[in-house]
């Protein structure tokens, strides 16, 4: 059981390893691509077609290591009092998660708030869509994807939480609204 464990292991990070650089001047002002995900709370998704209309900050995760960072977003942006729906995609490319998927769904439903499921929409088989469309250079960071209300990337940021990122996206958001 455990070299089976190992194995699973082992091939998962093998499948995460695509590293994709984008320029920003190819991302900002295009639509999201469209991607289907399903939430911890087990409703299926359509990236960004469920949040028309709405000024939305997606938080993309593509390792384990990148919710720390995702929590500081939450926070940054919870305290700035911004009004934005907020978002976290873990999003996992390659062909073993989507094999386990349902055991990583259940490995982050024990780490977060029934309340938040709902939040938490998890990309397994449409990941390589978002990496190849907005890239995914620095992989251990949040990739912090501001959409505005037709779905159009209108901020994007993967240097990592900071003060002033949420204060600049307070502004952007201000201009939106």
């Amino acid at each position: 059981m455990k070299r089976i464990l190992v194995l699973l292991v082992s091939l998962f990070l093998l499948s995460c390893s695509k590293t994709v650089s984008v320029p920003q001047s190819q991302v900002i002002n295009r639509a999201f691509p469209q991607v289907k995900g399903q939430s911890l709370a087990g409703k299926e998704t359509i990236i960004p077609d469920a949040f028309a209309g709405k000024v939305t900050l997606l938080l993309i995760g593509y390792q384990m290591k990148t919710q720390f960072d995702i929590d500081r977003w939450i926070l940054g942006v919870l305290q700035a009092e911004i009004p934005v729906e907020i978002v976290e995609l873990p999003t996992i490319p390659g062909m073993m998660p989507q094999m386990v998927q349902q055991y990583i769904d259940n490995g982050m439903r024990s780490g977060i708030p029934k309340s938040d499921w709902a939040s938490v929409i998890t990309i397994y088989e449409d990941a390589h869509v978002i990496v190849d469309a907005i890239g995914n250079e620095r992989p251990r960071n949040t990739q912090a994807v501001l959409l505005d209300k037709q779905g159009k990337i209108r901020w994007i940021s993967d240097q990592g939480y900071s003060a002033g990122q949420v204060l600049e996206l307070k502004k952007l958001v201000a201009s939106l609204s």
